[in-house]
């Protein structure tokens, strides 16, 4: 009897056996030991593209989809251009190239657009491309050998310094005839400028 048994323990054991060991994708999605700067150069990437205020990671190795958080974001870092980081980040990333990206910002003239991949050339040209979807932009890699500092992001369309306004100039100007001309300014009284001669032609 025990021996009839033993084909059907010995298949019991190994399903609690599989039912017991980790899932692949557990393992695959594990990142306690490495960091994202870590993944970075094992990917030919340079390790400057994320700031050092990453706080937390994810990634699983099959499909290369990260996620990464940031502290103190939004923030911004300064390269030879500005690039602006939320507090979440993610991507997929493969050998010399993240693709699939969100979170991060670039800034052209005034404005700000979407980084929506970053690649360098294999081998290595000495630069690197952002897909900011209008363009692509390129830059040396020695801006990004080391992970900046990220300070936190200015409101959008924040106040100027409303001094300045105190030195602007007239807004309007007219002459009275022998009596000099008149400065009209917004924020001040008229002022009187002594004038010779008769009277002028208004200059705007």
């Amino acid at each position: 009897m025990a021996s009839s048994n033993s084909p059907f323990s010995i298949l019991l054991f190994f399903i609690i056996l599989s039912l017991t060991k980790p899932s692949n994708s557990a393992a695959q999605s594990s990142s306690d030991s490495i960091s994202i700067h870590d993944v970075l150069k094992s990917h030919a990437l340079p390790i400057g593209l994320f700031p050092n205020s990453v706080s937390g990671f994810s990634l699983d190795v099959v499909s290369g989809r990260f996620q990464l958080h940031i502290n103190n974001s939004p923030c911004d870092s300064k390269f030879e251009t500005h690039f602006r980081y939320d507090s979440n980040v993610s991507g997929t990333i493969s050998y010399g190239k993240i693709s699939e990206l969100s979170g991060i910002s670039a800034q052209e003239l005034f404005l700000w657009f979407p980084v929506k991949g970053i690649q360098v050339d294999i081998p290595s040209s000495g630069l690197i491309y952002f897909d900011v979807g209008v363009v692509s932009k390129q830059f040396s890699l020695s801006f990004f050998e080391t992970p900046h500092d990220c300070s936190a992001s200015l409101p959008e369309d924040a106040g100027h310094d409303r001094d300045d306004d105190k030195f602007s100039p007239p807004v309007d100007l007219s002459f009275s005839k022998g009596r000099g001309r008149s400065i009209k300014n917004p924020s001040e009284k008229s002022l009187k400028v002594p004038h010779k001669g008769h009277a002028g032609r208004a200059v705007s």
